[in-house]
């Protein structure tokens, strides 16, 4: 695997970014400057994703093994949909990798499976809908994908300048290849990390929108129940990116769970 690209921007404890599917890093283009004044941010683009162009992850595994000679010391670590799933995986194989856990729009388990299942789940959606993104996707990479931020940012106060950021974040670097898209939308389609999540013992912020349509809101109720130390911030009126749609609520609430105040005090 090739060594991945990674932009890090300000100073403070080093803080990794991992966005999600079909994406790369310049999607949290609009959060930077809130968070760049406390952290470090490491902001990462996954194998085969904006400027990691050589390699290519068949795998969760893969895309965890990736990440880890990139991974500062002692860092937090916030994933976003996808990025969440790479993120759990990362903190349950490698526990002294990373500080703190920030999961946005995530879930142990995108997809629907049926009561009779050994494992039955209703909190994700029907495979279909994943697989008629991605032939979107496939068919006008750069339209799909600006088509579906502008939903995401619908009714925060700067969306149209929050688009416009996002364009040009998102056209400043090489769109994925088909092969990548598809072996990542498997990483979503495959995985349940249901039975691992009880030895993850790492404090975990859960924010969500409570309008998320790829992620139900009931996925982060089930991690907020489940996983051993977790607290969850649910964003109203937001859908599965609530660091576009509601920022600055979301800034915050990432600063007051890795910079606690009497930390910040201390």
């Amino acid at each position: 695997m090739s060594h991945l690209h990674v932009e890090i921007v300000g100073k403070g404890q080093p803080l990794v970014l991992i966005h999600g599917w079909g994406m790369h890093g310049g999607v949290w283009q609009p959060l930077i400057k809130k968070l760049s004044q406390s952290f470090e941010l490491h902001i990462v683009d996954l194998p085969g994703m904006g400027l990691s162009q050589e390699g290519i992850a068949s795998n969760l595994d893969e895309m965890v093994t990736a990440l880890l000679p990139v991974l500062p010391p002692h860092a937090h670590v916030l994933g976003w949909s996808l990025g969440g799933l790479v993120a759990m995986r990362l903190a349950v194989h490698h526990p002294d990798r990373l500080s703190k856990l920030v999961l946005v729009g995530s879930t142990p388990c995108f997809i629907n499976t049926p009561s009779g299942h050994p494992q039955p789940w209703e909190h994700g959606i029907n495979t279909s809908v994943f697989q008629a993104f991605a032939r979107q996707v496939n068919e006008d990479y750069a339209a799909t994908l600006i088509k579906f931020l502008t939903l995401q940012c619908m009714g925060a106060q700067d969306a149209r300048a929050t688009i416009k950021e996002l364009r040009l974040a998102l056209a400043a670097r090489p769109a994925p290849s088909p092969l990548t898209l598809e072996s990542a939308l498997d990483v979503l389609l495959q995985n349940d990390l249901r039975p691992d999540l009880t030895v993850l013992q790492q404090p975990v912020l859960l924010v969500h929108g409570d309008r998320d349509t790829l992620a139900p809101v009931q996925a982060a109720h089930w991690l907020s129940q489940h996983l051993p130390h977790a607290s969850l911030r649910v964003i109203a009126g937001a859908g599965h990116a609530p660091f576009l749609s509601h920022a600055s609520q979301f800034a915050d609430s990432v600063r007051d769970f890795l910079q606690p105040k009497t930390e910040v005090n201390g």
